[in-house]
């Protein structure tokens, strides 16, 4: 029986994708963007986390419906979702046929079927860490190639996106590299909406209890409103209404 490691499940999500939300949060991540706020996902083997199966999953989204009704839905976060790839794809398959908005939040960084997975996900929530292979190198450890190749999955099957970027001061906080992300952003399709999040700290105190050093330990959190022009921008000229 296929079984996920979930770390946790939020009921009331407000941020996640249309209306309201049930997100759930799976275990795994192999990327170590500077800035992660969930190092406990790190890890398959967090020994907090749970075990389900997409059934036993399934019946616990099927209580939270009357929260999120025809507005909202379910959104699989991490961690990154796409390193379970057979509980994500038969969960989705679940959730699909009993008429649940699905939503997937990723930077894509996975293994397994993109397709299967895809054909039954109604949108993505793809988080762009950086729009030049240096600046993701520096900022995840790691080459975009697999994020490349499941964006290009993405745009093939037609399937909206969400785009999130975090905005990091002295690191994708300068104009020149928001415009460039403007023109990255103006060669793909299926935009809906960018989201551009002002880096914040609230993750610090994890990196304290998992005795670990945190590699932004001097960068000062952004203010909330300090993107707003720039959200305004990037929607207006990287986006395409949904028909």
């Amino acid at each position: 029986m296929t079984k996920g490691r979930i770390h946790s499940i939020e009921s009331m999500g407000l941020v996640d994708g249309p209306g309201i939300r049930t997100v759930v949060f799976l275990q795994e991540c192999y990327l170590r963007c500077c800035y992660c706020h969930n190092p406990d996902t790190w890890s398959r083997q967090n020994p907090k986390a749970i075990e389900l199966s997409p059934e036993e999953l399934l019946q616990k989204l099927s209580r939270f419906r009357t929260y999120y009704g025809k507005n909202g839905g379910v959104t699989f976060s991490g961690g990154e979702p796409l390193l379970q790839p057979a509980f994500l794809q038969e969960t989705l398959a679940l959730c699909k046929k009993a008429g649940i908005h699905t939503c997937l939040d990723t930077a894509g960084c996975g293994i397994g079927d993109y397709e299967k997975i895809l054909k039954n996900t109604d949108l993505i929530l793809m988080d762009i860490k950086h729009y030049t292979a240096q600046g993701y190198q520096k900022i995840t450890g790691h080459s975009p190639n697999a994020s490349m190749r499941f964006l290009d999955t993405v745009i093939r099957m037609e399937i909206p996106m969400w785009i999130r970027h975090v905005v990091v001061p002295g690191l994708t906080d300068s104009e020149e590299h928001l415009v460039g992300l403007e023109t990255y952003l103006r060669t793909l399709r299926n935009i809906q909406r960018v989201e551009l999040l002002p880096y914040h700290t609230m993750g610090i105190h994890k990196y304290t209890a998992l005795e670990m050093p945190y590699p932004l330990e001097d960068v000062p959190a952004l203010d909330s409103h300090a993107l707003d022009a720039w959200n305004e921008r990037l929607n207006r000229n990287c986006t395409k209404p949904s028909t």
